[in-house]
């Protein structure tokens, strides 16, 4: 009864917020392919240079700065890629059973 009275607040962040990941669709939209190939080369390099750091004299700051800037790499680069098809198990098990019934 009084968790039906009580009223709560959410201050969560929406869905596109964690979709998009700070990444600028639009301008992704508007770039040619070799812009776009030349921007991948872009962030495969600073990859490789950040698997090349040595992270042990980092502080705890500079770790999470680097993981994020890794994460935000990572969703420009499958923004830029095109993305793929994705099927869930049980999509794929319904699609085998529909493949059986049909046969």
């Amino acid at each position: 009864m009084l968790l039906t009275v009580a009223g709560f607040n959410s201050n969560a962040a929406t869905l596109d917020d964690k979709v998009n990941g700070g990444v600028n669709k639009e301008a992704i939209a508007n770039m040619t392919e070799e812009q776009k190939e030349a921007r991948i080369e872009e962030i495969k390099l600073r990859v490789a240079e950040i698997k090349e750091m040595d992270k042990s004299q980092m502080t705890k700051q500079e770790r999470k700065d680097v993981k994020n800037e890794l994460k935000s790499l990572k969703s420009e680069a499958q923004a830029m890629g095109g993305g793929g098809i994705y099927l869930s198990v049980g999509a794929i098990i319904i699609i085998i059973l529909v493949l059986i019934l049909i046969l």
